[in-house]
């Protein structure tokens, strides 16, 4: 399978720091944060509404993402739209990421189910053991979630903090995540499935650049009532993405 062309994926990443007049500043939070405390990992589920495969996926990342401490979304992709039933979840996006990943890890094809944790290893989405397996090989690997981050929602306003430290430089991204959303497929492989799909990120904004000091993004909260946030700090280029070195989440996701 040839790789995405990323003048599309580049185009996805809009520059919402400065559509949603961003104002950066070196200062403390002032609102009490929405979401959780410390993040220790991160799983990105790569999945399709037509791969039969993907289904426990799915329904295991359910329950990891009810831990307060994970970060996890959902990526449906749109390359087996050709098989018989257009994915009502998918975007370029996914495939994108996807597909930069595998770049990143020296790896030649894409798969589904696929969780990647951390931004640094890929395993089965639908196998536990092998995502605790990377979960734990990627434990502070490369500085991986060492980088304190944290994003707050007051009076109609998103603000998110990262602290000084080391590891940059990092791009900071603001990803819009739906919380669930129950599919009815109607054709191919899981025809006739009712599959429910947990955090599926919608939008990815890159707010700017970490480069070590203490940085602050403020701006207006624009997403809908079944929609939350998700912070990620990760080093590494749009084709070739690193390690996480921080996160952040709204509460209920």
């Amino acid at each position: 399978m040839n790789f995405f062309d990323f003048s599309l994926f580049r185009s996805i990443f809009l520059p919402g720091a400065q559509a949603a007049s961003l104002i950066v500043a070196c200062c403390a939070l002032a609102a009490e944060p929405s979401g959780t405390g410390a993040i220790s990992y991160v799983v990105e589920l790569f999945t399709s509404q037509g791969c039969s495969s993907c289904p426990p996926a799915d329904r295991l990342l359910a329950g990891i993402a009810r831990r307060p401490e994970v970060v996890a979304v959902s990526f449906p992709v749109d390359y087996w739209d050709y098989i018989g039933w257009k994915d009502t979840l998918a975007s370029p996006l996914s495939a994108a990421r996807q597909k930069a990943y595998a770049a990143a890890h020296g790896e030649h094809h894409v798969f589904t189910p696929e969780a990647v944790v951390n931004g640094l290893v890929g395993a089965i989405g639908s196998d536990r053991d092998e995502i605790d397996q990377a979960i734990q090989t990627t434990k502070g690997r490369d500085g991986a979630l060492t980088l304190p981050t944290r994003l707050s929602v007051a009076d109609g306003r998103l603000s998110i903090e990262v602290e000084a430290g080391g590891g940059g430089p990092a791009g900071v991204f603001l990803l819009r995540v739906l919380r669930a959303r129950t599919v009815r497929i109607g054709h191919g492989e899981n025809a006739g499935r009712n599959v429910t799909y947990t955090n599926v990120v919608r939008a990815i904004d890159k707010l700017g650049e970490w480069t070590g000091a203490n940085k602050t993004f403020n701006m207006p909260e624009t997403r809908g009532d079944d929609e939350g946030y998700v912070v990620l700090v990760q080093r590494g280029t749009l084709e070739q993405p690193g390690v996480i070195l921080g996160a952040a989440k709204t509460a209920g996701l």
